[in-house]
């Protein structure tokens, strides 16, 4: 580790892992989903982490969770530069993409997936994997928009149910930010 230092899990508010991005088609309806999502954790009382995963910063979620009042922290490696706007969000560096996982793994409660592109889908499950998947208890929620995870819906229905005890409380999909938030409040007691 690279020297990490902040206040990531500090405090009682749920803290979600949340992956998003915003390239790619559609890029301005994904930009506007994080921000709404961003905003209404935060104003529900979560704070979130982010990984800084290839130049792929969710900017708009951060944005919008810290204007709402939340905290962020965002997992990078030594060469993450932040742009000028969010030079005041808390960053951990690690010096390997292995301790930027295992670090997003300890300290996430719930993993939550907003509609993005597939390295961000593939990030979330490398992070949910290193938590220990079902066998950790922490669930994973995901923004199914425009079907944007049905094909993660059946591969937890045909091949996730066979290992995963529980699988359909632990994975949880739903079609709104607030819908989702609900899923999250469930799977965090909140």
């Amino acid at each position: 580790m690279a020297g990490a230092s902040s206040t990531a899990g500090a405090g009682r508010r749920p803290l979600l892992a949340v992956f998003a991005s915003d390239r790619g088609p559609g890029d301005a309806e994904r930009a506007s989903i994080m921000a709404q999502a961003g905003g209404y954790f935060a104003r529900h009382g979560a704070d979130i982490i982010v990984l800084d995963d290839d130049l792929m910063l969710p900017v708009p979620l951060i944005t919008a969770a810290r204007a709402g009042g939340g905290q962020v922290t965002i997992i990078g490696s030594p060469t993450t530069h932040l742009p000028v706007a969010l030079s005041e969000v808390p960053l951990e560096r690690f010096d390997t993409k292995e301790e930027r996982i295992a670090r997003m793994a300890e300290l996430a409660q719930v993993f939550v997936g907003l509609p993005g592109s597939l390295q961000s889908a593939a990030s979330l499950y490398a992070v949910w994997a290193r938590a220990g998947a079902g066998a950790s208890g922490k669930g994973v929620a995901l923004l199914n928009r425009n079907r944007a995870f049905e094909v993660l819906r059946g591969l937890a229905v045909d091949v996730v149910a066979h290992d995963v005890r529980g699988h359909d409380r632990i994975i949880q999909f739903a079609d709104t930010v607030p819908a989702l938030w609900g899923k999250i409040a469930w799977l965090t007691g909140s």
